[in-house]
């Protein structure tokens, strides 16, 4: 039988990158409790560029143990059980949820009322959200949309649903950073459903692309910052995580903006944080997206958010045609994808899904 294989990131150089391989399946020593689940498929995205950057900071390496100095980043889609220790879990079970980029992974599958989570001690301290998985009963036509747009999408939801419940911060605008990453395009859609007007800063080269939406009443490149009008006061949602640009916009809007958010970090090469020093302005927070996922299920339930969320998804799928998925297979695949995703040429209209079973 074929190895198992580990696709390993340097944590100190996202770009270095090594795919090692392990024991075949079924020679994987399982304790009582654990269960071998085969990866079926993921999406890659710049989202997960994000956890590697802010790996050590938010414990994302913590999920999937590697070797001394690599990290495994995270990603969300779909794997099957091959062999199981779990009484009540079978062989052949698929599930959702939060995936190393493996051929294989353990967990320490437990049930409970909303499904399944994985119990292993090293997760135990971890965002309970990510320890979550889905049990699948029928593919419902959505499965590779879901796969990309659960975790970029549910960032989207979660920050128009808090803008929504603080009346937008009496923001006459939100202008957002890296606005052709998924996660963006999903929050402006979100704003301008509400009449929300919403002002995006991408590069020349999607600036088109973002124009076209509809979505966008303003669409800006990064140099245009400094004589940048928007209507003001403005609550700014910071996806880039690069601090020239943060600082940047503090300086043009000062106490003329009304938040200031720190999300992502799509520009990983130029450092994350929020432009270091004193800025003009509020201080930026970080929007950290499980927090405000526990507090919308604290406020209406876990059905309650999958229902509302669910049904947001499918109507930007069905709203948005010029999303287009491209599949890729088998770890050689995988790497390409990856470097490319790395390097910022991933094209804002497509998502990657990965499938390696």
């Amino acid at each position: 039988m074929t190895a198992t294989w580990d696709f390993l990131i340097g944590k100190d150089d996202l770009a270095r990158t090594e795919r090692r391989e392990g024991p075949a399946p079924d020679a994987v020593a399982l304790e009582a409790g654990e269960a071998l689940l085969e990866v079926e498929r993921f999406a890659l995205t710049a989202n997960n560029i994000t956890y590697g950057a802010m790996g050590e900071a938010f414990g994302y390496w913590r999920f999937f143990p590697a070797p001394e100095g690599w990290g495994r980043i995270p990603v969300w889609g779909f794997a099957r059980v091959v062999r199981s220790n779990v009484p009540d879990v079978a062989v052949g079970t698929r599930v959702f949820g939060y995936l190393p980029m493996s051929s294989h992974f353990k967990a320490q599958l437990r049930r409970t009322g909303h499904g399944l989570v994985d119990a292993a001690a090293h997760r135990a301290e971890l965002p309970p959200t990510y320890n979550q998985y889905s049990e699948v009963l029928a593919d419902d036509g959505l499965e590779d949309y879901r796969a990309l747009l659960r975790p970029l999408f549910m960032t989207s939801f979660v920050i128009d649903d808090w803008l929504a419940r603080q009346d937008d911060l009496g923001a006459g605008s939100v202008l957002m950073s890296s606005a052709s990453s998924k996660t963006a395009l999903g929050l402006a859609w979100l704003l301008a459903r509400r009449g929300v007007k919403v002002t995006g800063l991408t590069s020349e080269g999607n600036r088109a692309f973002l124009e076209g939406l509809g979505f966008f009443d303003q669409v800006a490149v990064y140099g245009d910052i400094p004589t940048l009008e928007t209507r003001r006061p403005v609550a700014y949602i910071d996806f880039a995580g690069n601090p020239a640009v943060v600082l940047a916009v503090h300086s043009r809007f000062g106490d003329d903006l009304v938040h200031s958010a720190i999300v992502g970090v799509t520009h990983w090469k130029a450092g994350s944080g929020g432009g270091g020093g004193d800025l003009p302005g509020p201080k930026p927070v970080l929007f950290f997206a499980p927090d405000h996922i526990r507090a919308r299920i604290k406020a209406s339930g876990q059905e309650g958010l999958d229902r509302d969320f669910t049904a947001a998804m499918s109507e930007f799928v069905r709203a948005n045609p010029w999303l287009k998925l491209e599949h890729h297979a088998g770890p050689d695949a995988l790497a390409a994808i990856y470097a490319q995703v790395l390097e910022g040429r991933a094209s804002p209209d497509t998502g990657h899904i990965i499938t390696l079973a």
